[in-house]
C-alpha cells in the first residue's frame, strides 16, 4: 500500500474494534517500526501541526487517531487515562501492529506513561512531549487554566491555543500565529470538532491523573526523548524535567521563550532531534 506524505491529503480510514468505530490517517513510508501520535486535550486529527506529522512521515510510518468518542470515532469517551490508553492500545491491535513508537504530546503522554507500563512489550521508544507524570505539580490545575485561557480567547476573538500553547511574546504570539494558520491548511474532509461531553470526560481523566500517586518510572527502561517549552502553562515544564531524571534512558530538550507547544514553535528542530532518536 502505497502511503501519502502529506498530512493535509491523507484521507480518513476507519477501523471496527468490537463496536466502535476508530477515525484514524496514515502516511509515510509502509515499513518498519510505526509512530503512532497520541493526541491533547479536545484535539482532533486536525489539531495536528502538519509540519510535524510531515516531517515524521518524511522517514517514518505514521498513524494518527481520534481515540473513543472524539471527533469522527464513535462511542463515548472514558473519563480516566487508563480507560483511554487501552483504547489506544485495542485501536493498535486492531490494525495489526506488534510494535510502535508512541509520540505522546500533553494528555497523549500521559496515555503513552499507562501504556508502557502496561505492555512494555508493545512500545520500542517513547517521545513525550509537554506532559506530566502522574501526581505531577499543577497538573489538576490544568481544567482552571483551559476555562481561563478558553475565556480570554473568547473575549479577545482569538483561538484559546494562543494563550494556552505560546508565550506572549512576540515570538510566541508569531509563533502561535503561524501554527493556528498552518491547523487550516487541511480544506478537505475535516475531522468533527470534539464534543462537550467529551471534552469534560477529558478534563475529569486529567484531574485525576493528577491526583493519583505517582508510578515507579525508574521500572521503564524503554529509551524515552522529552520535550516541552521552558513556559509550559498548561503542564509546568518542572515535570519534564522531572521525568527526565525519573526514566533511567532519557534524553531532555527544553525551547526557550516557548510554552506547552514548544516542539510546534520550534518544529524544524524537534522533526530532526526526533527522527535522529526515532532512527539510531
Amino acid at each position: 500500500m502505497n502511503l501519502t506524505t502529506a498530512f493535509k491529503d491523507a484521507p480518513t480510514r476507519t477501523v471496527d474494534v468490537d463496536g466502535t468505530s476508530f477515525a484514524y490517517r496514515e502516511l509515510g513510508p509502509p515499513t518498519g517500526v510505526p509512530a503512532v501520535f497520541l493526541h491533547h486535550l479536545g484535539a482532533v486529527l486536525d489539531n495536528w501541526d502538519p509540519r510535524v506529522v510531515d516531517g515524521i512521515a518524511a522517514r517514518r510510518h505514521v498513524i494518527t487517531f481520534d481515540n473513543r468518542g472524539v471527533g469522527a470515532s464513535s462511542g463515548r469517551t472514558p473519563n480516566t487515562i487508563e480507560a483511554m490508553a487501552r483504547d489506544a492500545m485495542a485501536f493498535i491491535g486492531a490494525l495489526g501492529f506488534e510494535k510502535v513508537d508512541l509520540f505522546g504530546f500533553s494528555m497523549g503522554g500521559m496515555l503513552a506513561q499507562v501504556m508502557v507500563q502496561q505492555e512494555p512489550q508493545l512500545v520500542r521508544k517513547l517521545v513525550l512531549a509537554g506532559t506530566g507524570p502522574a501526581g505531577g505539580e499543577g497538573i489538576v490545575r490544568v481544567t482552571a487554566t483551559t476555562l481561563l485561557d478558553m475565556a480570554h480567547g473568547a473575549v479577545t476573538f482569538k483561538d484559546p491555543k494562543t494563550y494556552l500553547f505560546f508565550t506572549g511574546t512576540a515570538n510566541g504570539r508569531a509563533s502561535a500565529k503561524s501554527y493556528l494558520a498552518r491547523l487550516r491548511e487541511r480544506t478537505d474532509d475535516r475531522d468533527k470538532s470534539v464534543s462537550i461531553s467529551s471534552f469534560r470526560a477529558q478534563l475529569k481523566a486529567i484531574h485525576r491523573w493528577g491526583k493519583q500517586g505517582p508510578d515507579d518510572l525508574s521500572r521503564i527502561d524503554h529509551p524515552v526523548l522529552m520535550m516541552n517549552g521552558d513556559h509550559d502553562r498548561m503542564v509546568p515544564t518542572v515535570n519534564t524535567i522531572d521525568m527526565a531524571r525519573r526514566f533511567p534512558n532519557a534524553e531532555l530538550t527544553v525551547y526557550p521563550d516557548a510554552g506547552h507547544g514548544g516542539v510546534f514553535q520550534y518544529h524544524e528542530d524537534f522533526v530532526n532531534r526526533a527522527l535522529d532518536f526515532l532512527e539510531r
